[in-house]
């Protein structure tokens, strides 16, 4: 896995090309130079979590056979004071709708994403206090 991540020249914009070709687009804040024509870097982390456990929430779930219609999750994070500000505590609220779902389906395939296949929130989790709400609807 590879990307590469431009300074444009002007502020603290920056262009980023994924390895598999996709561009994306990164800036600071106004009181650090940026003009907020882009998400900060930290909340690329953060969105990048959440779409890790995401993936692996409906993976888990239509591989088990399960009706799942639709998935959400919102991340809420806290972050240190001090240099380096790294993540101290993330909120995973996890909105799974479908046909059929029992909860302690959904309550598996969450676990298993955070303990074992969602690299970035098993990263995350050594600086941060990681807590979980789920919620499950039923789809007629």
């Amino acid at each position: 896995m590879q990307t590469t991540v431009r300074w444009t020249g002007e502020g603290m914009s920056f262009t980023a090309e994924t390895g598999s070709g996709h561009l994306v687009a990164m800036d600071g804040a106004p009181d650090g130079g940026g003009r907020n024509l882009a998400p900060r870097p930290m909340e690329m982390v953060l969105l990048g979590t959440g779409g890790c456990t995401a993936y692996d929430v409906v993976l888990i779930l239509k591989r088990g056979r399960h009706d799942v219609q639709g998935c959400e999750v919102r991340l809420q994070a806290e972050r240190s004071p001090a240099d380096p500000k790294v993540f101290t505590r993330i909120r995973f609220h996890f909105t799974v709708r479908g046909r059929g779902l029992r909860r302690e389906v959904v309550e598996r395939a969450v676990h298993l994403s955070h303990e074992k296949y969602c690299s970035a929130s098993i990263m995350l989790a050594k600086t941060a206090r990681i807590e979980v709400a789920i919620d499950v609807i039923e789809v007629a």
